[in-house]
């Protein structure tokens, strides 16, 4: 099909086959988004990592995505072509989809049934190969699936180029917002095969489907496509004449040869001036980007360090229920309606105003925004922590003891080298969680008949908890509680049997299990609000009974003591419920959102205004670089801190873009914008006035023909 056959495709004046491209690139990123929601909490809650391994395995997998856009670019541009590039790596990223897809499902080596998987290196091993295929795909199609739909365009369509770009950023802003809000509602879903746990297989395998989708989408708009054949990378060119102008200074540095104005002059003997000065134009640039990396650094926290600060915080908003990792959306949706908002009364007003509120000054309080929203981070987190609980150190532990005797429990606390202590429970009663440490000792005195508790196999950085009774006898039972907070915000419930009989408790359609007589359930993760306890079978009848209200991240040892006409329960609170709600993170986010779009955009538009009209993609690629750096910042910064207090870092990460703000003000200070246009076309005046002086010398005249004898 030729040029003029493809032109008459067309809908409403834009070649049908962008629509193609639009909606493929909807679903990749819906896909891409989706994934990148839960995956941290995935980390965290399935691969039982820490919050530190977690967030480091997170910013890796950004930095690898941001890093292989220049080998997508080289391999389109240099070998395969656009086409073949998005084709063949979008492939490889739906295979990727599907392994973490599959690494997801807890029952695949989960033998014994227990919903503990046997072989948990299996999960890891597919989930990096996964991550890394995801990388390549999704960092390969990022410099090409634009481009290729803007070769789509006819020459005299230039309107239609710039909406469809315009057409182009909302389908990315769009599948991220409605991916951010769906997976994680997918995610919180109950699934598997001998145990049902949160539905991480689903969450990864609907945006896996998506991809899917994409790819097929794309491909059947094949007979549509304009195919640019590759016209080789100008990167390489770039790359190759740096690299030549610095070998060749260091190469005749000790000879006596003359410094010369620019450094890349040094390439002079083998490339033309005009590349060497395109060049210069974008060194000056990338040399602006040496600071950014710190900005990406702390933006791509949210969806690592805020998602897990979400988790210890209170997500009832009334009508709805917010989970951790749907905090994000609050991202798109700001830049949907900031946007607009700053291109139409912001700017136009500080114009009014008259005041010079340039690129690079935009830029400059980008950052500052972003810092300022990790100090309001900081705030909130100190709030978070008064409210949550305090767990142990590796040393210690810590018990606590029920009395469910019918007299009243002295508890005998022999914590060496720590001074001993004793505590009074009457019956019925829980005590708190007292921290003692491995070698400390206790036991339980109902009046004359003492008996020790059996702390003998019990583990630092750990809770548990002793029911005792003396009726008839004095028996105990100890038990191992949670030692961190219920993930994701769900609340974790075990019962015990106060009863003479085993019992068998379903709550909210979960069975638990047989319980034998003074003994504990499996804990058990429901979701907020009332549930129906049931299933208690006593002096020949069935009870029920509805539960309180269960809010966000709380933890209940609930005693079964009676089955009557009601089941008669009591609540022992474990772990309080999140406190702060997911409202104070609003703030934050509104101002790395703010933050993001003076500094983004209008880095973006900088970059492009400075640069040659033949390097735009260098510039490109430099920018998705310093997304990549500062996504390995991260991994520096936190690994080396070693700080214990999330809000120190928070206080960290911002002191160091505020330093790098100061740095990049005077550097834009410096800075003296240009015009590349006027320079190129002043480089086009040269070449013109050089080519007639050629055809002077050899006689030729560009409107008469050569030079007649007589012609003054």
């Amino acid at each position: 099909m030729g040029s003029s056959e493809r032109s008459k495709l067309s809908c409403f004046g834009y070649p049908l086959s962008i629509f193609f491209i639009v909606i493929n690139e909807f679903c990749e990123r819906f896909s891409y988004y989706g994934m990148r929601a839960v995956l941290v909490l995935y980390f965290k809650y399935f691969i039982l990592w820490d919050d530190n391994l977690s967030t480091v395995i997170y910013h890796t997998f950004v930095a690898v995505c941001y890093l292989t856009p220049i080998l997508g670019a080289i391999i389109a541009d240099s070998w395969l072509g656009k086409f073949k590039t998005i084709v063949y790596l979008s492939i490889v990223y739906a295979v990727g989809q599907v392994i973490l897809s599959i690494s997801a499902i807890h029952d695949l080596t989960d033998g014994n049934r227990d919903g503990i998987p046997d072989n948990p290196t299996v999960h890891v091993a597919l989930s990096m190969i996964g991550l890394l295929l995801i990388a390549l795909g999704t960092g390969g199609i990022k410099p090409c699936v634009s481009a290729f739909g803007g070769d789509q365009f006819e020459e005299h369509q230039d309107k239609q180029r710039s909406q469809f770009f315009s057409i182009f950023y909302l389908s990315i802003n769009a599948g991220s917002l409605l991916s951010t809000i769906i997976t994680p509602i997918l995610r919180g879903q109950e699934c598997g095969i001998h145990t049902k746990q949160s539905c991480y297989p689903l969450a990864f395998g609907v945006p896996a489907a998506l991809m899917v989708i994409a790819l097929i989408v794309f491909i059947v708009g094949s007979p549509m496509y304009k195919k640019v054949s590759p016209q080789g990378n100008i990167m390489v060119q770039v790359s190759k004449c740096i690299g030549f102008a610095i070998s060749n200074r260091f190469r005749n540095r000790s000879k006596s040869i003359p410094k010369r104005e620019h450094w890349m002059d040094w390439a002079k003997e083998k490339y033309e001036e005009r590349l060497i000065a395109q060049i210069k134009m974008v060194v000056r640039v990338l040399f602006l980007y040496i600071p950014l990396p710190m900005f990406w650094a702390l933006f791509d926290q949210q969806g690592s360090r805020w998602t897990l600060q979400a988790t210890t915080m209170d997500g009832n908003f009334g009508a709805i229920q917010i989970q951790p990792d749907q905090m994000q959306t609050v991202n798109p949706i700001l830049i949907i309606v900031m946007v607009p908002i700053m291109d139409a009364v912001v700017y136009p007003l500080i114009k009014k105003c008259k005041l010079n509120f340039s690129p690079l000054k935009r830029m400059t309080v980008g950052m500052f925004l972003a810092a300022m929203a990790f100090f309001v981070a900081a705030v909130v987190q100190i709030e978070i922590d008064k409210t949550l609980p305090n767990f142990p150190p590796k040393s210690e532990f810590q018990l606590k003891v029920i009395n469910l005797g019918s007299n009243d429990a002295n508890i005998s606390y022999m914590n060496n080298p720590e001074a001993d202590f004793y505590r009074l429970l009457v019956p019925h009663q829980a005590g708190n969680y007292e921290t003692l440490k491995l070698s400390a000792n206790a036991s339980v005195t109902f009046g004359n008949e003492t008996v020790k508790i059996p702390l003998g196999y019990v583990e630092g950085k750990t809770r548990y908890t002793y029911i005792v009774t003396n009726t008839p006898s004095i028996f105990g039972e100890l038990a191992t509680d949670l030692s961190e907070k219920p993930e994701q915000g769900g609340n974790q419930i075990r019962f015990i049997n106060n009863l003479k009989d085993s019992i068998n408790v379903t709550i909210a359609n979960a069975e638990l299990g047989e319980i034998m007589p003074l003994g504990f359930s499996n804990y058990t993760l429901v979701t907020l609000g009332i549930k129906h306890i049931s299933g208690v079978m006593a002096n020949g009848q069935r009870c029920s009974v509805d539960s309180i209200k269960f809010g966000f991240g709380s933890s209940y040892t609930i005693i079964i003591n009676n089955c009557t006409n009601e089941l008669d329960i009591e609540y022992v609170e474990d772990i309080s419920r999140n406190q702060i709600h997911m409202a104070l993170q609003i703030p934050q986010y509104f101002l790395i959102t703010a933050g993001e779009v003076v500094f983004s955009v209008t880095g973006l538009e900088f970059s492009y205004s400075q640069a040659p009209s033949n390097m735009k993609s260098v510039l490109q690629a430099g920018w998705l670089l310093t997304v990549a750096f500062g996504n390995i910042l991260v991994l520096i910064i936190a690994g080396a801190s070693h700080i214990s207090q999330q809000w120190a870092e928070y206080i960290l990460f911002a002191a160091l873009l505020v330093a790098v703000c100061i740095i990049f003000a005077i550097m834009a200070y410096f800075y003296t914008y240009i015009d590349p246009a006027e320079i190129e076309a002043q480089f086009d005046k040269d070449d013109e006035k050089k080519k007639h002086k050629e055809k002077e010398a050899l006689g030729i005249d560009n409107e008469n023909g050569p030079y007649s004898q007589t012609k003054m």
